[in-house]
């Protein structure tokens, strides 16, 4: 079936004229990523760009007091697009793919550590990402699918008509000699490398991989070794669920990793656990630990640092090997973390130097540097920005034996003795959390929050069962359970919120993208409680949904078995089958191209609310993924929310 879609703006009202204004505020905000601190720890790299662009440029600067950062001066035909700056180990030489243009070819460049005498050194035709150097500094591995691109399943999917092409472009660890300029692919033509690392003697690899189609796999991914000599890929562990960030110890004895419920790859939490080279000897060195592992470094053979979700927000904590006791070194309302999607943490070699990209929904983000948790700000580029939304709090209530956390952020302007709507925002996942972050990262999809704030709503961001933050156990509490726990736990936070603060119970909003959009599904589904609702990449039907999907593997874990060998437990979760009870007005919203959340499942939500009569309305984006790229369809779909939350709930 072919969708037309038309998007109209609605007029331009006052609302519509701040909505603009503060688009263009959040617009103008520097963002920071993919930051890189060198192994002596005298100079961090990042990637820097305006949140309202799409070019990206790498910076350099010194991190000692009054040092100035230097933009890398990559010549370039068209709009640059810079991605994941990589220190040489003697600190003097920087890695960097670039690429004229973000659809073009990303070649990798190398400069010196002042940004001078920048160098192409491969001429690569494919996706190409995660360069990493060799402990004798002579090589370079990165991940590479030659001919193909690549990007993961948050991406718009390519069309697929007529007879399906059943080719699989499997990601592979290219070596680079720095020298010769030889390339060659190191791993097995047959598997799919995520994630891997150098052993300390440069001869293997370790590695997370599976058979391909990528995008799929990741949750059925194990742990191999390959040998950088012959391409041998052996695999060493087959864990029950999810891995993640595989690391060598210093000595090359031992292997370290991250295992977990996980929902999406790059979106890491679980367990840390360690074993001998050779896959045995298998240690949960955080287990009952009430936090959640994202990140982790092994700078001495008796310790580890690690980076932690805990509740909403983040710790640094070091590790004794000895007897598994961890102490927290630093704690923050902020979301920090090394490795994955958008990583903006870095380590010194000896770990007694780090750097941080930090910002909350109070503050702009900025670089700090410093020994970790005596930071000190190293840029000041968003020092004119000011908040135009409320200033956020975290709130804390109980529910069924569970202490759950959430952000509430009030309006920009709370006036005595009056009232006021409030919008539940659910995260997705639903293995993730809600952190303090300034809502103008992560593609502008989080302006949102700033959005409803600045037009008067409170906005409850809650962080219930099933998300990072508290354990394994939480984490793993709605297995076989969507909507049941996490929904009541939410349900409890608005009850905290409504008894606490100047909101109208009766002028209650809920929304959600990807999962939170099947939780905005599901709550209308399950309560009037609310007036309006705005669903995003929505699930609608999980039986339906795991036939049409490009990443089915993921529900496995979280189901128990395929929809074939037990539909009753995907139907209970489904929100179609009490789609009769639905009476609140409901926005449903997508991407058209979304391989993870097809738009087929927002489709199947509208068209049962419209035959039933139920106030709705299906807005298709077009060429947009799970995550939105076109500024014009983010701009317009936060005005889109905002108009219907108004129209509703004023």
């Amino acid at each position: 079936m072919k969708h037309v879609l038309l998007i109209c703006l609605f007029p331009m009202t006052l609302t519509a004229q701040t909505m603009q204004q503060l688009t263009e505020q959040l617009g103008k905000t520097v963002l920071y990523s993919d930051v890189a601190l060198s192994p002596d720890g005298t100079h961090v790299a990042w990637v820097q760009s305006i949140a309202a662009a799409t070019s990206t440029q790498t910076y350099i600067c010194g991190t000692s007091a009054n040092a100035r950062a230097v933009m890398v001066k990559i010549p370039t035909t068209g709009e640059r697009t810079d991605f994941d700056p990589a220190w040489s180990p003697d600190s003097k030489t920087l890695a960097v793919f670039s690429s004229a243009g973000e659809k073009e070819q990303r070649q990798l460049w190398i400069v010196n550590a002042d940004g001078s005498s920048p160098k192409k050194i491969t001429s690569l035709n494919g996706y190409a990402a995660r360069p990493r150097w060799s402990h004798d500094g002579r090589q370079i591995a990165f991940l590479y699918i030659q001919g193909a691109g690549g990007g993961g399943p948050l991406m718009a999917a390519p069309a697929t008509t007529g007879v399906i092409d059943t080719a699989i472009h499997n990601q592979r660890i290219a070596v680079l000699n720095v020298d010769t300029g030889a390339l060659r692919q190191v791993s097995p033509e047959n598997l799919h490398i995520y994630d891997y690392d150098w052993s300390p003697d440069d001869k293997m690899f370790v590695a997370t991989a599976a058979p391909g189609p990528g995008d799929n796999n990741w949750w059925i991914a194990q742990i191999y070794t390959i040998s950088i000599a012959n391409g041998n890929a052996t695999s060493i562990y087959k864990p029950s669920l999810q891995v993640a960030v595989p690391r060598w110890s210093p000595d090359g004895k031992s292997i370290a990793f991250i295992e977990g419920l996980m929902s999406d790859e790059g979106f890491h939490g679980g367990d840390l656990f360690t074993m001998t080279a050779d896959g045995r000897e298998v240690v949960d060195r955080t287990q009952g630990r009430k936090t959640s592992v994202n990140s982790f470094f092994w700078p001495a053979p008796d310790h580890i640092l690690l980076i932690e979700c805990v509740g909403g927000g983040s710790a640094i904590s070091e590790l004794s090997l000895t007897n598994n006791s961890a102490r927290t070194i630093w704690k923050g309302p902020d979301g920090i973390h090394a490795f994955g999607n958008f990583p903006n943490f870095a380590l010194s070699k000896d770990d007694k130097f780090a750097a941080a990209v930090r910002s909350s929904y109070n503050s702009p983000p900025e670089v700090f540097v410093g020994p970790v948790g005596e930071w000190r700000q190293l840029t000041s580029n968003n020092s004119a920005l000011s908040l135009t939304w409320g200033k956020a709090e975290s709130i804390d209530w109980t529910n069924e034996g569970f202490n759950i956390q959430g952000w509430l952020v009030p309006p920009a302007n709370v006036e005595p003795d009056k009232k006021y709507p409030m919008i539940v925002l659910i995260h997705g996942g639903p293995s993730s959390v809600t952190t303090s972050e300034w809502p103008a990262s992560f593609g502008m999809s989080r302006a949102i929050i700033a959005a409803l704030s600045a037009s008067a709503y409170y906005v409850l961001l809650p962080n219930p069962r099933g998300s990072y933050g508290q354990g394994e156990e939480f984490t793993r509490a709605n297995v076989k359970d969507f909507g049941g726990g996490d929904l009541r736990d939410t349900l409890a936070g608005v009850e905290a919120a409504v008894k606490k603060y100047p909101i109208d119970s009766a002028h209650l909003g809920v929304t959600g993208w990807s999962y939170g959009g099947f939780m905005t599904m599901w709550t209308v589904t399950q309560t009037n409680r609310f007036r309006a609702a705005v669903t995003g990449a929505g699930i609608a039907n999980w039986q339906s949904y795991y036939g049409q999907n490009l990443i089915d593997q993921w529900m496995i874990p979280f189901f128990g078995a395929s929809v074939y060998d037990d539909p009753a437990v995907y139907e209970k979760s489904s929100p179609i089958h009490f789609i009769k009870n639905v009476k609140t007005p409901t926005l449903v919203i997508v991407g058209e191209r979304d391989a993870e959340c097809p738009a087929s499942q927002s489709y199947e939500f509208w068209h049962a609310l419209k035959t039933l009569g139920v106030p709705t309305k299906l807005i298709i984006y077009p060429g947009e993924g799970h995550l939105f790229i076109d500024r014009k369809n983010q701009d317009n779909r936060m005005a889109q929310t905002v108009a219907w939350f108004d129209k509703y709930l004023r």
